[in-house]
């Protein structure tokens, strides 16, 4: 009978302390390393590695339940180390990790999924998915991730209580669990541990945040082509003709009360050309009216309502200011001018990094509704 944790020890040669818990040694051959470079040598008192660009996760290991934990050398660079655990084939994973540049800030770490390989943290920000924490930079920094269900919590520093609770974003399945070392300077990682058998969460309260009221709750997405087909929208021939090309399917729904992930249906990293979809929703007027729309997006989008474009925007990270991060939020309005009967409204999205979202509502949707995809 297969457990949560396989390990097989007798290969794998695994060091057994205390009850089942597992440190995995740094023997080059019970990893697999993915990284620019690396180095085992020993730091700071722990036989250490320096992963530099990259990750490492242990050999012939799946995990569904139990703790994770390792200590790292932290630097007060920007850079992103952490943990994947439940990663499996298709990119799905759940993830924490940590922004030792923020410390002290409320998004001085991350608790987030991985959607087909896309991390939509833009989407899942704030205090239900973060917390600030002052890091230190003289001395290791112990992190621990207990799981269980569909439930998580992470403890810094050997502290009793948890810092972070969380609703996990996946249904449960075993996978690989993936150590990051940060970015292009890279950090030391020590002492990494996986016990399948300590899985019992304490005072277990997850953050809320308020849905958005009104929000348009499906939106049908189209399959993906290069955005430079974009370029050229003011001749109507090739905006028809890159409309009717599509193929249409896939239907993603709100998520968080906020916007609609686009992973959820589309692969960005699949190895095909292209980067952006049409999400569609068909708008019945009740009359000939003019309708405030505000909606959300990530990264990019172009508006086209009725074949007419009608709005191009970028909400991209770093788009606007270097302190921009790209959240998804209903930050943009258009007034849409509807005719009286069915109206078709294109959101042409591109994305590039930390989510592809879509969002948005009416202001006033007296007199309008929107057709179930």
């Amino acid at each position: 009978m297969k457990q949560n944790l396989i390990l097989t020890l007798a290969l794998l040669g695994l060091a057994s302390i205390g009850n089942a818990q597992q440190v995995i040694p740094l023997d080059t051959a019970l990893w697999e390393i993915n990284a620019q470079s690396y180095v085992l040598e020993n730091y700071k008192g722990q036989q250490a590695i320096y992963l530099q660009g990259g990750s490492m996760s242990p050999k012939q290991v799946t995990f569904l339940n139990g703790t994770i934990e390792f200590d790292i050398f932290l630097k007060e660079e920007a850079a992103f180390p952490g943990m994947n655990f439940r990663s499996v084939e298709s990119g799905d994973m759940e993830q924490f990790y940590l922004r030792p540049h923020l410390p002290g800030k409320p998004d001085a770490n991350q608790a987030a999924p991985a959607v087909k390989g896309v991390t939509p943290w833009q989407l899942y920000f704030g205090s239900k998915y973060s917390f600030p924490y002052d890091y230190k930079y003289d001395d290791w920094t112990h992190v621990k991730i207990v799981v269980n269900g569909d439930k998580a919590q992470v403890y810094m520093d050997f502290s009793e209580k948890p810092h972070l609770s969380w609703i996990l974003f996946h249904p449960a399945q075993a996978g690989k669990v993936v150590f990051r070392g940060g970015g292009a300077s890279g950090m030391h990682l020590a002492n990494m541990r996986i016990n399948p058998n300590a899985y019992e969460l304490v005072d277990f309260q997850p953050g809320i945040r308020e849905p958005i009221e009104g929000l348009v709750p499906a939106w049908q997405v189209s399959d993906m082509f290069e955005e430079k087909g974009l370029e050229d929208l003011e001749d109507p021939a090739n905006l028809q003709r890159l409309i009717d090309e599509r193929k249409w399917g896939g239907t993603i729904k709100v998520e968080e009360g906020t916007a609609a992930n686009i992973s959820r249906v589309q692969t960005l990293y699949d190895g095909s050309p292209g980067e952006t979809v049409f999400a569609r929703i068909i708008i019945q007027s009740e009359a000939d009216q003019v309708k405030l729309f505000h909606f959300g997006y990530s990264d990019r989008v172009v508006a086209i309502l009725n074949g007419q474009p009608i709005y191009r925007g970028n909400n991209r990270w770093h788009s606007r200011d270097y302190r921009y991060l790209g959240t998804i939020g209903l930050f943009d309005a258009i007034y849409l001018n509807l005719k009286k009967g069915e109206n078709t409204l294109l959101m042409a999205v591109s994305e590039d990094f930390g989510g592809w979202l879509i969002t948005g509502k009416f202001d006033n949707p007296e007199g309008v509704t929107i057709k179930k995809p």
